[in-house]
């Protein structure tokens, strides 16, 4: 499936180094960025909007006021776009930072992205379940008809359970996103799965991992609004990653941008008000003490542990619920080290161990490795602040030899580990997941806890912030 990514036609100026073994494939990097330290003259001026946080929120925002040709400027703390969708080449490997799954049915991703340009490759429409010491296959029956068939009868769930979850894709099919997203009836997923009428059996063995996994949360307590959403997501497309990494999303939304109008190692300190008056849209004050000034507004859109720090001043601190945490481990290993072949997700249903789900990377990617080596993707709930790396990459192995026997596993290498402890904004109930970005005069909020926990709903925030800062602005209408 490698085919070779066209570059852009833009004024950004980009840079596409081969990977060597690659030889069908790019690896694109946006480099249309500049340290804010390159051009002092640039931040002395004054542009129409600032943009705090190039990850997909704002970058989103940053794309649709490129498409409304209105100024910007797009800052970002760390040396990269991306956020927390980013890939990082260790030892020519690829590492998404975290367990991450992009789904091609998310309405607003398809809006946005070039799919082709991504090169997605995709996992088997099902999951392989750990369970009583051998693994048990869960699959679409619309995708893998036999295989649901076979699964019938397997101890993951009962033949109704299985016949509740083709009606529960139903009833999500028949409904809108925004009707779900707005509904005014959610409660925990856990109780509606249980209102549905499914076996605590399959809640454990398959619920509780496969869709803990997604919203790191292994108790289920997130929204159903946002289990419902994601349901019909999984129903409409298909779970895939980017040939070149979960990053190249990111990229590919910061190659459309205009050149230097996204100044990495740009830290800002504080958002204010000229005179604390509040009748003039916010300027932006730098950690190094230089002012960046917007003639329409600013749109915050960093993670949600950051916004009260930004906002002190402007108003109250908002207090949040525990973010979601996560711990992913990589390991390598030869060709003949890997016990599988298939593409597919493995998850733990023995409610036991600290794994979660794991799965081969280089059996959905094979361009996630450098050629002769494979990549194995290990993911935890939580962050496990007691023990070490090197701890828990010890007992990640001892765990998986009792699933894929100890002779393969045990001549795994630990590659790297990351221990993300904003994974994902909170979803328990109650929630709004269609709230107001704006914040006060020329200043909006984005990002995915405005929204729905999803790639998705970054993309979706962004948008807004951009469309009602226009509207305040009578730019339209």
């Amino acid at each position: 499936m490698p085919v070779a990514i066209s570059l852009p036609t833009s004024s950004t100026s980009h840079f596409f180094p081969r990977r060597r073994g690659h030889a069908n494939h790019r690896y694109q990097r946006f480099s249309g960025a500049q340290s804010s330290t390159e051009d002092p003259y640039i931040r002395k001026n004054q542009t129409g909007v600032i943009i705090i946080g190039a990850g997909l929120a704002g970058l989103a925002a940053a794309n649709q006021l490129t498409s409304k040709r209105i100024p910007f400027l797009l800052l970002e703390a760390s040396d990269g776009v991306g956020g927390r969708v980013r890939t990082d080449i260790v030892d020519g490997f690829f590492l998404d930072r975290g367990f991450q799954i992009f789904i091609t049915a998310y309405p607003e991703a398809k809006k946005l992205l070039d799919y082709e340009a991504l090169d997605l490759q995709r996992f088997y429409a099902g999951a392989k379940v750990f369970y009583g010491g051998k693994f048990h296959t869960v699959a679409d029956p619309l995708r893998h008809f036999w295989d649901s068939v076979a699964s019938l009868a397997n101890p993951i769930g009962s033949v109704v359970d299985k016949g509740l979850i083709a009606l529960t894709r139903a009833r999500v099919l028949i409904k809108s996103d925004e009707e779900i997203l707005t509904a005014a009836d959610e409660v925990p997923t856990i109780d509606l799965l249980r209102k549905i009428g499914f076996s605590e059996t399959i809640l454990d063995r398959f619920f509780r991992p496969f869709f803990g996994g997604i919203f790191f949360d292994r108790d289920l307590e997130t929204t159903s609004k946002l289990f419902d959403f994601v349901f019909r997501c999984l129903a409409l497309g298909e779970n895939t990653l980017p040939a070149m990494g979960i990053g190249e999303i990111s990229n590919q939304l910061a190659a459309k941008l205009p050149a230097k109008s996204v100044l990495l190692n740009t830290r800002v300190a504080s958002i204010e008000y000229p005179n604390g008056s509040g009748s003039d849209p916010p300027s932006v004050r730098l950690q190094d003490g230089s002012v960046m000034k917007a003639e329409l507004g600013v749109i915050i859109a960093v993670e949600q542990p950051e916004v009260n720090k930004l906002l002190d001043g402007i108003r109250d601190p908002v207090i949040t619920k525990p973010a979601r945490s996560t711990i992913c481990l990589y390991f390598t290993a030869e060709p003949n080290q890997i016990p599988v072949q298939d593409p597919v997700l493995f998850l733990n249903g023995s409610n036991s161990g600290i794994i979660n789900n794991m799965f081969f990377a280089t059996n959905v990617a094979r361009t996630y490795a450098p050629p002769g080596k494979a990549l194995v993707s290990v993911s935890l709930i939580g962050l496990f602040e007691d023990r070490t790396d090197d701890d828990l990459a010890a007992e990640v192995l001892r765990e998986l030899s009792g699933w894929f026997g100890e002779s393969p596993v045990m001549s795994w290498k630990h590659l790297k580990t990351y221990r993300i402890q904003f994974a994902q904004p909170n979803q328990c109930p109650p929630t709004d997941l269609v709230k107001s970005p704006r914040v006060g005069l020329g200043l909006y909020l984005s990002g995915d806890y405005m929204t729905s926990a999803t790639f998705d709903g970054a993309l979706v925030s962004g948008r807004r912030a951009v469309e009602v800062l226009l509207r305040e602005t009578g730019l339209i209408k």
